[in-house]
């Protein structure tokens, strides 16, 4: 298995030699960097049963079974441009969302089978062209999440480490599966207006698997130049790829088993969680966290010069549930005082510490202070600063120059959420 890994690897180094990106993709990246905040959004026909995008494989359902749930599929209350307003009054720039995720199943009119929303349900719509359109009407970009991993093709060819008790037959063509994939995403990247980019996920499931990836990379690349292609496989980058992700963690944290092995490269780096502990639809799952939490991982994903990609994860009747929208206000109304500290910023010169993290673009640094008490707050050494004062309301802060570093004077007053100090500087 080793052996092989490496042989993927290696493919992924030769992309090197080859993938230059063009000056459209290197735009791309910057707006990526500077936009910071985005919504995730994982629905699918698993919604139905209200257990979690990963129904299928942890209770064991058989294609048979599961083939039973399109039929009850019938998001009659889908507003794309109600969701796409929620976006944007949440602060954020752009949107992914899962065109197909383990499952197989299509949320699109695919030609390649009639495994999609458009042939299996009696919505008969395709949901992502209609949510695509109305991201170009409202200037909000579309990324769409595509699963390497598939439950449901049979040529999906050996088995993978997930998805074995679906019942599929003991034999597939592994080209012809990737033939499919290539194809599916041929229809995304020409069908559906600009798209933002490819957030792969699924290539862990078979490591020891040869991907294609330069092939796919190179299909994606050469149909939209502009587009960004990541991918989910807990490693560092593979040449080809645009920007970096960590799942429900920041970049380096290494909080989550899988991440273990992640090395953070030199890539735009984004960061993804959920609201409470469930990506896809699940019912009985009530631990949100709250505005606050939420508020704070988005700085400290800026402060790790990384972008937020926060979860929902919609009903099957196509609303999504009150307890996300309430918090995405919230999280709108603390950007809209707040953006400045965030938006077109990069990680800052003091490294993230336990009481907060800092931001910064030209002219200015950001000390955002989430959980400190005490009067006076020690930073490293910062040379050149012409003036320091609160983000919310522009009072003076006192600045203290001393041996080894630099000393902030916090006011008493603090914000409970995170009390920023603009720091004004000369270079």
């Amino acid at each position: 298995m080793k052996t092989l890994f490496a042989l993927v690897i290696l493919a992924g180094m030769a992309l090197a030699q080859t993938y230059q990106p063009t000056p459209e993709n290197l735009k791309s990246r910057q707006w990526f960097q500077d936009n910071k905040f985005g919504l995730f959004i994982h629905w699918g026909v698993y919604s139905v049963l209200g257990k979690g995008e990963w129904v299928m494989n942890n209770d064991k359902i058989a294609i048979a079974d599961y083939e039973k749930l399109p039929p009850r599929f019938n998001p009659t209350e889908f507003n794309p441009a109600e969701w796409v307003a929620m976006v944007k009054d949440a602060g954020m720039k752009y949107i992914t969302i899962t065109s197909k995720h383990h499952d197989g199943f299509a949320m699109w009119g695919t030609k390649q089978s009639d495994w999609d929303i458009v042939d299996r349900t009696p919505y008969h719509r395709d949901a992502l062209k209609m949510l695509a359109d109305e991201c170009h009407k409202q200037g909000v970009k579309l990324f769409f999440y595509h699963s390497q991993l598939d439950w449901h093709n049979p040529n999906y060819f050996p088995l993978g480490r997930t998805g074995r008790a679906t019942g599929r037959p003991e034999g597939g063509d592994w080209n012809k599966y990737l033939d499919y994939m290539d194809s599916q995403l041929r229809e995304l990247l020409t069908g559906y207006g600009d798209v933002g980019g490819i957030w792969f996920d699924g290539m862990w499931d078979k490591p020891d698997a040869d991907w294609r990836i330069a092939k796919t990379y190179s299909l994606i690349h050469s149909l939209q130049p502009a587009a960004l292609v990541g991918s989910n496989h807990h490693l560092k980058p593979f040449d080809g790829e645009d920007f970096q992700m960590f799942e429900k963690d920041l970049p380096g944290g290494r909080n989550s088993d899988f991440n273990a092995k992640s090395e953070v490269g030199n890539l735009p780096l984004e960061t993804c969680d959920t609201i409470n502990g469930a990506w896809g639809y699940n019912s009985t799952d009530k631990r949100f966290k709250s505005s606050t939490q939420l508020i704070q991982y988005l700085v400290k994903a800026a402060g790790n010069n990384a972008n937020f990609l926060l979860n929902v994860g919609p009903m099957p009747s196509g609303k999504i549930q009150p307890e996300f929208v309430e918090r995405l206000h919230a999280m709108g109304e603390w950007l809209r005082a707040n953006g400045e500290s965030v938006y077109g910023t990069r990680g800052g010169p003091v490294k993230p510490r336990p009481w907060g993290v800092t931001t910064q673009k030209a002219g200015k640094i950001y000390v955002h202070v989430f959980d400190w008490s005490d009067e006076l707050l020690a930073l490293p050494k910062l040379v050149d600063i012409r003036k320091a004062a609160l983000l919310s309301n522009g009072k003076m802060v006192e600045v203290r120059q001393v041996d080894g570093g630099t000393l902030l004077r916090l006011p008493a007053g603090r914000d409970a959420v995170d009390t920023v100090v603009v720091l004004t500087v000369d270079n």
